[in-house]
């Protein structure tokens, strides 16, 4: 990209989130945060989880951003009988009796992991070397997956019958855990005039896969000052039983707290959410604005706060 400085690049980054924005709300009603925390999520190079119940649009929101951003995108239905392969891919013996590997729908810039939760954790696993190093092995070979790449995942909160809850160690490789909740009453009015009304919106490709990279690189390069870095760690220490900042609430309610992981995801994230709102270093004001959805997902509660009704959010809350 030919940007004189970092500050002009940093500029166009912001003037190109706006542009995306306007071109999503065509066809997203509401849902600001939510469109606000994938787009920080795809510029920090991170994959994001969206728990909501069904009809809140999840599918079509990625589907929108996949159009905007003018990347390769496979939709993957996740059910019980879904196998590794069907995923990944597999070799089979070509016309020539030799062994060629044919790529599964993995192979993609963007990939919606429809209902994660529905397959077995055979399958679920088969995503877990995907997301950390960006590859896949099968029958002993590496295959380099495309770039950039994103898993943007959905869950369905209120069926549990038939569910096979995420292992901790594949929920940290989210960057965040996006809770969707219900439009307002004019947010609704409004998506029911716009969807029973025949109109196809087109979408205008606001960036291509080179220019996310780029971004992506420019967000990392971002200075951020020491006393900013010392709180995130500090805050995510206070969320662990025996560290020497765990607090009174920590002791009371929280079984297992946030790994390093979450450190690393709060400083990268506060780096991309200050350079979207157009500062050139961020403080703890944007470590605080991305907490919550880094946490969430983070923080296993006991059986205290659960007889008590004490939520993860209220206790990142007060973490805050």
């Amino acid at each position: 990209m030919n940007y004189k400085s970092d500050v002009e690049a940093i500029e166009a980054l912001v003037n190109k989130n706006k542009a995306l924005t306007a071109e999503i709300a065509k066809v997203i009603v509401g849902q600001n945060d939510t469109v606000k925390n994938l787009l920080i999520s795809i510029f920090s190079n991170g994959h994001c989880l969206l728990v909501g119940v069904p009809g809140l649009a999840k599918t079509l929101l990625v589907n929108t951003i996949a159009d905007a951003l003018g990347l390769s995108f496979n939709r993957i239905q996740f059910t019980p009988d879904l196998m590794p392969s069907d995923i990944i891919g597999s070799e089979i013996l070509d016309e020539q009796r030799s062994f060629k590997f044919i790529k599964g729908p993995l192979f993609s810039n963007i990939i919606l992991a429809d209902e994660i939760n529905r397959t077995p954790p055979k399958t679920q696993a088969a995503l877990l070397e995907a997301m950390q190093e960006k590859q896949v092995t099968a029958a002993g070979k590496r295959y380099k997956l495309d770039s950039p790449f994103f898993v943007l995942a959905t869950q369905n909160p209120i069926e549990q019958e038939g569910t096979y809850p995420l292992p901790e160690a594949q929920l940290d490789r989210f960057m965040f855990n996006i809770w969707l909740d219900y439009p307002s009453f004019a947010e609704e009015l409004q998506v029911v005039k716009q969807t029973t009304a025949g109109k196809t919106v087109s979408l205008q490709k606001i960036l291509n896969a080179d220019e996310i990279l780029f971004f992506q690189e420019l967000v990392k390069k971002i200075p951020i000052a020491d006393n900013v870095v010392e709180y995130a760690v500090k805050l995510v220490n206070k969320t662990r039983l025996k560290s020497e900042y765990s607090s009174e609430i920590t002791k009371k309610y929280i079984q297992w707290g946030a790994g390093p992981r979450a450190s690393q995801y709060l400083i990268i994230g506060a780096k991309c959410h200050a350079a979207l709102s157009g500062k050139f270093s961020p403080d703890i004001e944007d470590v605080r604005a991305i907490a919550t959805p880094i946490l969430r997902h983070r923080i296993v509660t006991n059986y205290k706060a659960e007889a008590e009704g004490v939520s993860i959010e209220s206790i990142i809350n007060q973490l805050l």
